[in-house]
């Protein structure tokens, strides 16, 4: 058993303490249950968000800034806005009233934006692109979690607010730079968080703290909003309890951000891993794994293996000797600039200010022009020789981290314990590659142990739901999930979906029938109206474009072409297929309605989408 916890669970309903397995019930979803079912959800979150702002959980230097009574009200001021703007219905909202932590060098309106270093601080006059979505669906922000000074660290002790301790045990460190943000979800005090990753920030506290970590595909989230690391390999990461959870925020924050030069949308790349045929029990392993000698960390990896084995699942073993090549680029090759970039004229205008480590880092670099050409070459020959990985096989199977640390081991030596952290983890972001931390239970010695999927840009999805899958054979005891659609074919049409055949609606089984698959949850460019169609079974809106018009709800499928030609035929009279422009800025076949059906139809645009109205009728 563990020899000392460094927290105990919350007693606040919804939100719980530490549970390492992937597949555990929905704490999200139990929260939001509560919620939906008060007499008043507003007040029953309230009461709920003030309980935890005001309960004291020790010494551990999680939180850099909590929300007050001020910036609270405000938020449940805009929460109770939001709930009258879809008709009073909180279902209408993903997130209604979900508590959440941000890492604090993501910019939140009314906190303090410090990067963990005092001295470097500014008060943002609005959220980062990804909290405001989040806020936009109903969370709501606790505060501001600490880090690895300037996000440069994987361990969480280069902190002048204080090393953070491990959630499950208080001797071994956090992990980083994500430190206050897993260790915010982990001891309960808010259901997810959001960190940053660049090079496992996101990932190596996830396992470290027994959560579920996800480093998206690079741009999928915006970074607007972010104080950068390596700005063209940062990415917004998610910390949840479970992979329902995890999916949810996921959902809400995602989306393309025309103002973050870095954003990305799925239907730019070629709809992301449409043409992923790889056979679904297979998946690639490193024939020589590295543990640096942890005996105990290697027996729970062989035990995972043996599971998965069991339960079916082909492991390929493969040489991931390039891997680790490309992960040392990172920090010894012109990546290294990135950071100089982004804060090294702070660092040497106020050494003082800056962790000794920290500004070792990002001050020391060095190399030509001609070397960042190099290292390019040189990392397009990598790329090449590994993408077989995960294009050929379901995902890379990897440790989470291949030891833990105590706090004091990581002191002692900082720079070569953090970077045996990273060793699993470092890689991906140069790759431009999706990646997933799940908890696989305990070690012998009680500590957590977990893995990492790795996949190809735009699976994101696709890795939530093997995770989900593989959770039987991963922890002993977790629920089963439901069997996954049928994946599209390589030839597939993107189509743009915004009334009954949303996820969840009377139609949609017209698309997963015909083995459609999404692809992105979306919205339109803001130039068109929204129409309650009368007289139709199942109800069904009518889109019409009007540049006067708002960005509405859509989710584009990638519906195969073997299945269009019987789809289209079954299309009634006055819907149609036409081109539905995206904001992103692209075009996509989608539904629109031939305007003569509008008259005496009732225009639902204000809501934003389908599926808002839909639930605003169940008030009534």
């Amino acid at each position: 058993m563990m020899a000392s916890k460094a927290n105990s669970p919350s007693s606040a309903p919804g939100i719980d303490g530490p549970s390492p397995v992937p597949g555990a019930p929905d704490r999200i979803g139990a929260w939001l249950d509560a919620a939906r079912a008060a007499r008043d959800p507003l007040a029953h979150v309230a009461g709920l968000l003030r309980d935890e702002l005001r309960r004291d959980r020790g010494p551990n230097p999680v939180w850099i800034s909590k929300a007050d009574d001020a910036i609270l009200d405000a938020q449940l001021a805009r929460l109770g806005e939001r709930l009258a703007e879809v008709g009073g219905d909180a279902a209408a909202l993903p997130l209604f009233g979900v508590p959440f932590a941000v890492k604090d060098n993501i910019d939140v309106a009314g906190f303090e934006t410090t990067a963990g270093c005092p001295a470097f601080a500014y008060r943002p006059e609005a959220d980062a692109a990804a909290v405001a979505r989040l806020r936009e669906a109903g969370a709501i922000v606790l505060g501001k979690t600490n880090l690895d000074q300037f996000a440069t660290g994987l361990n969480g002790t280069r902190s002048p607010y204080g090393p953070v301790a491990n959630a499950l045990d208080a001797r071994y460190v956090s992990g980083g730079s994500s430190s206050g943000s897993a260790v915010a979800v982990a001891r309960g005090d808010v259901l997810f968080s959001l960190g940053t990753d660049t090079a496992g920030s996101g990932r190596v506290p996830a396992t470290l703290n027994g959560l579920v970590g996800v480093k998206p595909t690079r741009g999928l989230l915006s970074t607007r909003g972010v104080v950068p690391a390596c700005r063209s390999l940062d990415c917004v990461s998610i910390f949840a309890h479970d992979l329902p959870g995890a999916q949810r925020v996921l959902d809400a924050a995602r989306g393309f951000d025309a103002a973050d030069p870095y954003s990305r949308d799925p239907l730019r790349e070629a709809l992301g891993d449409a043409g992923w045929r790889a056979p679904q029990a297979r998946l690639t392993v490193p024939s020589q794994p590295e543990f640096f000698g942890d005996a105990l960390q290697q027996a729970a990896w062989d035990a995972t293996l043996a599971r998965l084995r069991e339960a079916g699942v082909e492991l390929v073993e493969v040489d991931i000797a390039p891997l680790g090549e490309i992960a040392q680029m990172l920090y010894g090759g012109p990546w290294v600039a990135e950071r100089d970039a982004a804060v090294g004229d702070f660092a040497r205008a106020h050494p003082e200010a800056v962790h000794p480590v920290v500004r070792a880092i990002v001050t020391g670099h060095s190399g030509s022009a001609r070397d960042a050409f190099e290292s390019a070459y040189r990392m397009a020959a990598l790329r090449r020789t590994v993408e077989g990985f995960w294009r050929e096989h379901a995902a890379l199977l990897l440790p989470g981290v291949p030891t833990l640390y105590t706090i004091e081991q990581m002191l002692a030596d900082p720079v070569e314990l953090n970077s045996r952290l990273g060793v699993y983890t470092n890689f991906a972001n140069l790759l431009d590659l999706a990646a997933l931390n799940v908890p696989a239970g305990l070690r012998t010695d009680g500590l957590p142990f977990g893995v990492s999927l790795i996949g190809a840009g735009f699976a994101d999805d696709r890795l939530l739901g093997l995770a989900a899958r593989m959770a039987p054979a991963l922890v002993p005891g977790a629920p089963r999930a439901a069997p996954e659609a049928p994946a599209a074919d390589a030839h597939s049409v993107p189509i743009a979906v915004v009334g009954a055949h949303l996820s969840g609606l009377p139609l949609n089984g017209q698309l997963t029938s015909r083995g459609a698959r999404l692809v992105s949850r979306t919205r339109t460019a803001a130039a068109y109206r929204l129409y309650a169609l009368p007289g139709t079974t199942p109800p069904r809106p009518g889109m019409v474009r009007d540049a006067q018009g708002s960005a509405l709800e859509i989710e584009v499928w990638a519906l195969p072409r073997a299945g269009w030609a019987s789809f289209i035929e079954g299309i009634p009279a006055p819907l149609a297929i036409g081109s539905v422009q995206t904001e992103a800025g692209d075009w996509v076949k989608g539904f629109l309605c031939e305007p003569h059906a509008l008259e005496g139809a009732r225009e639902v645009t204000g809501f934003g989408g389908w599926r808002a109205y839909i639930a605003s009728l169940s008030r009534h």
